[in-house]
C-alpha cells in the first residue's frame, strides 16, 4: 500500500496589511501578505471569554493583478498549502519562515461600519492561471457569484 500524505490549509480572515508584489530575477510575480484569524473561547475558571489572534504570511505566485484588490482589512479566504523553508540573512544567520503558498485567493463580501456591502469584487485565482474579477457587492438585487458559482454570502457557512 502507497504511504499518502495532505498539507492543506484553509485560512478566513482579514488582512493585515496591503499585499506587496515583487519579481524574482527570472519576472515571476511573488505577492506577499499578512492573513489574521481569531478564535474566541470561554474560560471555564473566570467565565470570562478570551480571544487569541494568529498572524499567518501567505505567499502568491504569478497574480501580481490581484495585489491591488489584497488591502488592509479586507476579508479574504485562502485556500493552499503549508511550507517551511531556510535561508541565510544579512549576517549569515540561518533564518527559518513558515508560510502558506496559495492556489486560491477569494475577496469576501463584508459590511461596510455604515451597514453598506462593500463594492469591491470578488477575486479568486488558481495557481498558475490568470485572476478573474467576479460581481461586485450585491447591492440593486445583484448577487455575488463568487467566480460563476453562483454563490451568495449568505450561503457561506462562516
Amino acid at each position: 500500500m502507497a504511504s499518502r500524505s495532505v498539507n492543506k490549509v484553509i485560512l478566513v480572515g482579514n488582512l493585515g496589511r496591503d499585499a506587496e508584489t515583487k519579481f524574482t530575477p527570472s519576472g515571476a510575480a511573488v505577492t506577499k501578505f499578512a492573513v489574521a484569524t481569531t478564535r474566541s473561547w470561554k474560560e471555564q475558571q473566570s467565565n470570562e471569554w478570551k480571544e487569541e489572534t494568529n498572524w499567518t504570511n501567505v505567499v502568491l505566485w504569478r497574480q501580481e493583478n490581484l495585489a491591488n484588490y489584497l488591502t488592509k482589512g479586507k476579508q479574504v479566504y485562502v485556500e493552499g498549502r503549508l511550507q517551511t523553508r531556510s535561508y541565510d540573512d544579512k549576517d549569515g544567520k540561518k533564518v527559518y519562515t513558515t508560510e502558506v503558498v496559495a492556489e486560491e485567493v477569494i475577496l469576501l463580501g463584508g459590511r461596510s461600519e455604515s451597514g453598506g456591502v462593500h463594492e469591491s469584487p470578488a477575486v479568486a485565482t488558481k495557481a498558475g492561471g490568470a485572476g478573474r474579477a467576479g460581481a461586485g457587492g450585491r447591492g440593486g438585487g445583484s448577487e455575488d457569484d463568487f467566480g460563476g458559482m453562483g454563490i451568495t454570502d449568505d450561503d457561506v457557512p462562516f
